[in-house]
This record gives structure tokens, C-alpha cells and sequence, in this order.
């Protein structure tokens, strides 16, 4: 039997009430108790109690330890992900990309914070015998030490990115790797006041790298595009200089996100 206008639309309604669960967890960007998505969606208990079960046991949605409050769950972090690798969009930031790297003469590559580490989103390499290799989506990089990393940190709420700082291990890769978290804040703001970051051999010694934020269309800070060298061929005062071209490709593929 052929469901009916009127049962359509309460389907509808039903899946978009739930869609507005999500959207709560995932802005908040932190997590929710019970009483506060009642409060976010005006959903009834009962109702809402029903859509926060089901999310659960399909693993979209957790709990923190204790089960008072909700959190983002695995599938839902890595739909998430897919959604940022989604093949059209993709393609397009792809381009983006190899445009940069062709301008540049260095490697490229686009990454997001994710559970409280750099993924590559995308990367593209430039022709040269000496150079980085880091593969997109597999390696999880610590933020404290790459200029990706940083320059995420530093545009994160500050009641999120202070207690992030204050969980992470800070652990030194180089002589150069800021490992004390006063030294840290002061960088992270010194990012902001820029409007980029540097890895001044941080991570891998006799490579630098500089980052600049990507914003979507509301003006959110979701993802950095970095460019990255051998010091031997690309100082970091030279990569420096990269930041006008660097910021000119943000702003087109930030118009590849919703």
C-alpha cells in the first residue's frame, strides 16, 4: 500500500527532528546533556529519549563515562569525514590544489582536526627527489608541532581549544618543537593575529611548512591548506611569502563547502 501526503510528511518531519539532534551535537562541539538537546530541538522527552536510543545502538551517537551527557559518535565522525572527501567536491578542491602546487614549485595539502588530530583531507606533491610523504586520510599528525595543527587549534573555541591543549602530551619531535603550554597559547595567538601558522622544522627537521585557515560560507574555520618544503630549497621566511597565494586558494575552496 502507497503511503499517503499526510504520512510522508510525518516521516519527513520524524527524520528531520532527528536530523536536528545531530545538528545540536555537532555544533556544540562538545557534549550534550539530555535536558540541553530538549532545551536545542523542543522535542518531547519521550520523543527525544526514542531518537537518542536509536542513534546509539547504531553507533551514530555515544555517551561519555558516567552516561550523563552525549557525544559524537565514531560513524558519525567518520560520515562526517567522507562527507569532506565527497567525489564531486573533491575533484574541485583537487584542482584547486594542483593549481597551487604548479604556483608554488612545493607540495600542497588540505587537512582537518579530527578527534584531536591533523588528517589529510588531500595532498598533492610536487615534483622534487627530496620531500615529505605523508598519506591522506592514514596518519593522524599531532597538532602541537605542525602548522596545520596549530593554525586549527588556534581558531577553535577557547574553552575547547584550552582544555585540548591541556589534555595533549605535547611531545617533542626536534629541538624545536614547542613543548611547553604557556609557550603554546602564545602561539596559538600569534597565529590568529596573523591569520597563519608555521612548523619551523617542528615535526621533521629541515622541513618547513606554512598554513593558512579555510572557511566555509558562514565564515567558520574548517579545515587549513598548507604548503610545505625541504628549508634546503624552501626557508621559512620563503615559505612565508606564500601566504597571499595560500589564502587565494582557501577562499576558492572554501566555496566547495556547504
Amino acid at each position: 500500500m502507497t503511503a499517503g501526503p499526510s504520512e510522508i510528511a510525518g516521516e519527513t518531519s520524524s527524520t528531520l527532528k532527528a536530523f536536528a539532534v545531530l545538528e545540536v551535537l555537532v555544533r556544540a562541539g562538545r557534549a550534550v546533556t539530555l535536558a540541553q538537546l530538549i532545551q536545542a530541538t523542543d522535542l518531547p522527552k519521550p520523543t527525544l529519549h526514542r531518537t537518542l536510543t536509536l542513534f546509539e545502538e547504531a553507533g551514530i551517537l555515544g555517551r561519555e563515562p558516567g552516561g550523563r551527557a552525549y557525544i559524537i559518535g565514531e560513524r558519525l565522525s567518520r560520515f562526517g569525514l567522507d562527507v569532506l572527501r565527497n567525489e564531486g567536491a573533491a575533484t574541485e578542491r583537487r584542482t584547486i590544489l594542483n593549481r597551487l602546487v604548479r604556483e608554488l614549485g612545493e607540495s600542497c595539502n588540505l587537512a582537518v582536526l579530527y578527534k584531536g588530530a591533523v588528517i589529510y583531507l588531500d595532498r598533492v606533491e610536487a615534483d622534487w627527489p627530496l620531500r615529505l610523504q605523508l598519506p591522506v586520510g592514514g596518519v593522524a599528525l599531532p597538532p602541537h608541532c605542525c602548522a596545520s595543527g596549530k593554525l586549527l587549534l588556534a581558531y577553535l573555541p577557547a574553552e575547547e581549544r584550552n582544555r585540548l591543549v591541556e589534555l595533549m602530551a605535547l611531545e617533542s619531535f626536534t629541538s624545536r618543537t614547542i613543548t611547553d603550554r604557556g609557550a603554546l597559547g602564545a602561539e596559538l595567538a600569534r597565529v590568529v593575529a596573523s591569520g597563519y601558522a608555521v612548523d619551523d622544522e617542528e615535526y621533521v627537521l629541515g622541513v618547513a611548512c606554512v598554513a593558512v585557515p579555510i572557511r566555509n560560507p558562514h565564515g567558520d574555520v574548517i579545515a587549513s591548506v598548507a604548503v610545505q618544503g625541504a628549508t634546503a630549497r624552501l626557508p621559512l621566511e620563503r615559505a612565508i611569502e606564500f601566504v597571499p597565494q595560500l589564502k587565494a586558494a582557501a577562499s576558492r575552496i572554501g566555496s566547495t563547502f556547504g
